[in-house]
């Protein structure tokens, strides 16, 4: 929380619920600036990114991950109820599939190995002490290229595809990526993984109930206001939040209050220790929600 700114079967399910959702560029939930056309997963942006998806959430299945990778969650499954030997299971599986520990398998020739061991771990930590890092971009360009949702911000306003600020946010996330091993594709499967474990965690509910201190709400992208505090805001495509509202309060004189969609959070604390340190931190893909806001 520091230095935190801001199948086609399940799309038409969701249009059903609400017909105005599949609308295209005239859908007023997710703005079109705010999404790609395409993206990696079962369902599009605009569906993904929409209020109807927050209230009505379905499964995010990422394009070949399962297939790729059946011997990951065989092993998994074998492994039983035990948390922690999964986590081991994990951990193993990426090392070896991706050569993390050894980048010359890789083909790595170079003389800069802080770079070939930049991992999925790494990465993620170097959010936690700044989402306006060069891991941040990161993290936000593999939102960007899986999900379909664009960044909103990245150090700050990023509106424009050509501007400067852009460009500096692509050139960071450029930066992190080269030299590595397949870094998006570790993040596909930390998001699986979480959202494997999830499942077995919270069988049968949708939502988690989360909170992030702010010391003005103005600082969101606001779509619509009404009484008692409630605000419709477009989140960054990647957002840090807390399950500990005690914990939010250190971060703002204000709480925003929001009930994420499991199928949204793609890493918690705890979910493999030692990679997320205290302050209870989600890290959840972003989009068009329902919040409020309280004092306090």
């Amino acid at each position: 929380m520091k230095n935190k700114k801001h199948g086609d079967g399940g799309a038409v399910g969701l249009c059903d619920k609400d017909p105005g959702l599949c609308r295209g560029d005239d859908n007023p939930s997710l703005p079109r600036e705010a999404r790609l056309p395409i993206n990696r997963c079962n369902l599009p942006a605009v569906v993904l990114g929409s209020l109807t998806y927050q209230r009505h959430p379905s499964p995010l299945l990422l394009d070949g991950v399962a297939e790729l990778h059946r011997d990951l969650f065989r092993r998994l499954g074998e492994a039983g109820d035990d948390a922690a030997v999964r986590g081991e299971v994990f951990r193993d599986y990426l090392t070896v599939h991706f050569q993390l520990e050894w980048p010359e398998e890789m083909g790595f020739t170079g003389n800069n190995k802080s770079r070939a061991r930049a991992n999925y771990a790494r990465m993620i930590r170097g959010w936690s002490f700044d989402a306006d890092s060069r891991e941040g971009a990161v993290l936000k360009g593999w939102v960007e290229s899986r999900f379909g949702l664009l960044p909103r911000w990245h150090g700050q306003p990023l509106r424009d595809t050509h501007d400067d600020a852009w460009l500096h946010y692509m050139e960071m996330r450029s930066q992190g990526l080269y030299g590595t091993s397949a870094l998006e594709a570790q993040f596909d499967l930390v998001y699986t993984y979480c959202q494997h474990e999830l499942a077995r965690r919270h069988s049968g509910a949708g939502h988690v109930t989360l909170y992030r201190g702010v010391n003005r709400v103005a600082d969101h992208e606001i779509l619509d206001s009404r009484e008692g505090g409630r605000h419709t805001i477009l989140l960054n495509n990647l957002n840090s939040f807390t399950c500990s509202r005690d914990r939010a309060c250190e971060f703002g004189d204000y709480i925003l209050t929001v009930d994420m969609p499991l199928t949204k959070i793609f890493f918690h604390c705890g979910l493999l220790p030692g990679v997320l340190q205290g302050e209870d931190e989600f890290l959840a893909i972003g989009g068009v929600v329902d919040v409020t806001l309280s004092t306090i």
